[in-house]
């Protein structure tokens, strides 16, 4: 009896483990097809890989792991770069992209499997996993990481959100300098706070001269985008320029519409 019951511990344990293991990658179910690949074999193996960022080239330019080849995947040349790549490289692809709950390296791999192209596997633990425990081989705004400290966390991000009541309150003050970073296909004509923001594209040389402006006339950077995401990637960039007074919108311009 005592056996059977150590037994079905034990089984229970394993199976305990193994859902919470599932639950740390909440997208492999939707994705049984795709091969994944773990962090220490990606870099055990790197050299005989062929590592293949599929964000934003924003993203990219950002974070990436160091000699990551970019192919976005929502570019409509996605099929064909890889194909082009294959010509010259019979490697294995791995796809990646910000981690756990990111579709687009599961996405890649299911275009890549219907295009006829194989042998490639995907890194769904993300460039943030990577970054935290391999800081010596990501690449943080062209430079090498070195350091995992300089990752940004939740805390950090949080400290410079405020709720879209909030923010729109801050933007009517004269002592601030707001920014609507959304692209055209986003915006749908409607910019929230008309007179008063400055449009301008996602790049870090644009943005460069209203972060000056900010801290040489001692201004709040307001800066709101679609739906909340884009700004945590701007914040790295915002922190290298020293700038302390800066703020973002939760939820984007989305979230904002949602409740006038």
């Amino acid at each position: 009896m005592r056996q059977t019951l150590t037994l079905s511990l034990v089984l229970f344990s394993l199976l305990l483990s193994a859902a919470q293991a599932d639950d740390s990658f909440p997208l492999r179910p939707l994705f049984p097809g795709v091969t994944t690949i773990e962090l220490n074999t990606l870099h055990e193996q790197r050299d005989n890989m062929l590592i293949v960022d599929v964000r934003s080239d924003y993203e990219y330019q950002t974070l990436h792991i160091k000699g990551a080849l970019h192919i976005p995947a929502d570019e409509s040349e996605f099929i064909e770069n890889l194909r082009d790549l294959r010509e010259n490289d019979s490697r294995t692809l791995v796809f990646y992209c910000n981690g756990h709950s990111c579709r687009k390296s599961y996405e890649a791999s299911v275009r890549a499997n219907q295009a006829g192209i194989h042998n490639h596997l995907t890194f769904d633990a993300g460039v943030f996993d990577w970054a935290k425990a391999y800081p010596q081989e990501a690449v943080l705004l062209g430079q090498a990481l070195s350091d995992g400290s300089r990752l940004i966390g939740q805390e950090k991000q949080q400290q410079h959100m405020l709720e879209p009541e909030a923010f729109a309150t801050r933007a009517r003050h004269r002592d601030s300098i707001v920014l609507d970073i959304r692209d055209n296909s986003q915006k749908d004509g409607i910019n929230l706070f008309p007179m008063r923001q400055h449009s301008v594209a996602l790049d870090n040389e644009r943005l460069a001269s209203f972060v000056h402006q900010a801290k040489n006339e001692g201004k709040t950077l307001l800066i709101y985008d679609a739906v909340g995401r884009q700004v945590s990637w701007l914040q790295y960039f915002l922190e290298a320029e020293g700038l302390k007074d800066y703020y973002f919108m939760r939820g984007g311009a989305r979230e904002f519409l949602a409740f006038r």
